[in-house]
């Protein structure tokens, strides 16, 4: 069974195409029209081993926010619409990540319950003409849309990149392990039956 979803979102401020597949082999084809972020989206497939292919669109000559949080919308979605009813899945996944003098942890549940803890201390900097800031949205934008408890704890860090590069490597081998299939999970896993 094939676990993959394409989705297409169009927005007065955006519009994206996005197609993701859960068991691949790390390949990307990403162009968002926000450099950084492409930088980021390109080691999340790479390190979760999903196969992504991202087309967007937005109204960056105002600012990237839009463009940013929807694609996190969009990813999450994609997310949740191809592991279907979740059936036979870990659910749970952790990965703790090193980037030189950084270190991030990143815990997951796709419980279908979005909530997200984030405990990300950075400078309110820019990264080329990318709002650090931002990532937080992304985040946010992907577990509300995802059904997903994300947590990202940065234990220490300094280069302000490398964080967020460790964190975004951090959920991506967090949901490679929760979206992994179990042969002994008979339905799902969850005393409720239902996730």
């Amino acid at each position: 069974m094939s676990r993959k979803a394409s989705i297409e979102r169009i927005t007065r401020e955006t519009q994206i195409k996005l197609t993701l597949e859960l068991d691949g082999r790390g390949e990307a084809k990403i162009c968002s029209s926000v450099p950084f972020l492409d930088h980021m989206l390109d080691l999340f497939t790479r390190h979760g081993l999903f196969d992504l292919q991202v087309e967007a669109r937005g109204d960056i000559d105002i600012d990237f926010h839009h463009t940013v949080e929807d694609i996190g919308i969009v990813l999450g979605t994609a997310f949740r619409e191809a592991l279907g009813d979740k059936k036979g899945i870990r659910r749970y996944g952790q990965a703790s990540v090193p980037m030189d003098e950084t270190l991030a942890s990143v815990a997951v549940d796709l419980s279908g319950r979005p909530y997200m803890v984030y405990n990300v201390k950075l400078p309110k900097i820019k990264i080329g003409e990318f709002d650090v800031e931002l990532a937080r949205e992304f985040f946010q934008a992907f577990a509300n849309n995802a059904g997903a408890n994300l947590h990202i704890n940065v234990m220490y860090g300094d280069n302000v990149h490398h964080i967020l590069e460790a964190c975004f490597k951090g959920m991506a081998r967090a949901l490679d392990q929760a979206t992994q299939q179990d042969e002994r999970i008979e339905g799902v896993l969850s005393t409720k039956g239902k996730l």
